[in-house]
């Protein structure tokens, strides 16, 4: 992405804010947005660029690999990261079904918005919103003890809650046990018998589907919850939907498939498997961590840099100022990550501050990386992968792109006004 272009991208704004590209859009002009936003004004000093032409690209890409199965499009964690109401809707263009949100509240946040798509949230307290869940239709994942809230809830506002049951097949996080599961299901037929809730699915969730060579404990899963989904019909239920596929399922596990699977980490462009990079899905990642340069000075050899002086030049260079830092999302352990400046692949140097880094240019050469040259840490113009940098922060590239603070505003482009959209398929409402 050029330094040109960035210049010309907002300060923060709320998320709904979508700026085709120059001279991609219908007109040939970035001026305004799409639904008649017009762009604010004022430099980007730093941002996390979203393409939502990737994101419709990328569901439609995963929609191939599962129909007729409907599609699930995750965007809790604010989409991971890419901002959960532009990325809902480009999904939701391109053919997703369903959304996807862990707590209640981010559902509601949707349908704030407007987004009337089926939507099911699934990970509770006992503060959770269960009234207003069912007052905005809202689909509410049970693993056991939510039951009686939802229930309760329903009573009070005389409609049924629409309820996915969740078993644990081996993951140990939420889900009934297999040995509570039939008081579970038999507890659920009653309160579907007495008009309180509507069992509408049953769900799990992988656990290693991520680890080709672990192929016999997705096995193992897998038969736990076709053995889990019969009980539940043998106690009276039957549900329309079953779901366990994850994004590692999705691409690997056609048999996870079902009646809908559940995609987050693919709709972002980005690969659940070491050593098998997104292109080799057709998936594009969607976001880019820009910035430019702050500061370029020349220092001798021996210079310590950043805290605890974990690097030193080795010869006389000059040093380049990143204004991103572990206050902006960027891991603080991070060690030799790769960074693009002015189009150039360099690495950072010492340690990661709350709000900068460093990069030996190793070079004295004072044209190299001027103050306001761009920077890209990761994304698409410079080819570094977030994967990169997660490796070289000792964690995975879910975490670095969710991770990216919220004083790096989103800015979100369609590089492809209209591609890749089409109609749903699978079962929704």
């Amino acid at each position: 992405m050029s330094a040109d272009f960035l210049s010309d991208l907002s300060e923060q704004r709320p998320a709904p804010n979508v700026i085709p590209r120059p001279g991609t859009g219908p007109t040939g002009s970035s001026s305004t947005g799409t639904a008649g936003l017009t762009r604010p004004v004022g430099p980007a000093e730093r941002a996390a660029v979203v393409d939502l032409a990737a994101i419709r690209h990328n569901v439609a890409t995963l929609r191939s690999w599962v129909q007729p199965a409907a599609l699930m499009a995750v965007v809790k964690a604010d989409a991971y990261g890419h901002g959960a109401l532009p990325v809902a809707r480009a999904a939701l263009d391109a053919g997703a079904t369903w959304l996807g949100l862990a707590h209640v509240s981010e559902a509601l946040e949707l349908r704030k918005a407007g987004i009337t798509a089926p939507m099911l949230a699934w990970l509770h307290t006992t503060g959770s919103p269960f009234g207003r869940a069912l007052e905005e239709n809202i689909d509410l994942g049970a693993s056991g003890w939510e039951l009686e809230p939802i229930a309760q809830a329903a009573q009070r506002l005389e409609r049924p809650a629409r309820v996915h049951l969740k078993i644990d097949t081996g993951l140990g996080r939420n889900g009934a046990t297999v040995e509570d599961w039939p008081a579970v299901v038999a507890r659920a037929a009653e309160l579907q018998d007495a008009g309180l809730i509507h069992v509408v699915g049953v769900f799990s969730h992988l656990a290693v589907a991520d680890e080709e060579d672990r192929e016999a404990e997705t096995d193992e899963q897998l038969e736990t919850f076709h053995t889990a989904v019969e009980t539940a019909r043998n106690a009276g239920l039957d549900p329309d939907v079953r779901h366990i596929a994850n994004t590692p399922g999705i691409l690997h596990r056609p048999d996870t498939h079902l009646d809908l699977v559940r995609a987050g980490l693919g709709i972002y462009g980005l690969t659940p498997f070491t050593g098998r990079p997104a292109a080799e899905f057709g998936l594009i990642p969607a976001m880019s961590v820009t910035t430019t340069v702050a500061q370029n000075k020349a220092v001798h050899a021996g210079h310590g840099i950043s805290y605890g002086y974990r690097y030193r030049t080795a010869s006389a260079t000059r040093l380049a100022l990143v204004p991103l830092g572990y206050g902006d999302g960027i891991p603080r352990p991070t060690t030799a990550a790769p960074v693009s400046i002015g189009g150039q692949r360099y690495e950072t140097a010492g340690r990661i501050a709350m709000d900068q880094f460093v990069v030996d240019l190793k070079t004295e050469d004072p044209a190299v990386a001027p103050v306001g040259a761009a920077v890209e840490l990761f994304g698409p113009t410079s080819g570094i992968t977030a994967d990169e940098w997660a490796n070289a922060a000792g964690t995975i590239n879910y975490e670095l792109v969710t991770r990216i603070a919220a004083r790096v505003p989103r800015i979100h482009v369609d590089t492809q006004p209209g591609i890749d959209a089409g109609a749903p398929t699978g079962a929704g409402r």
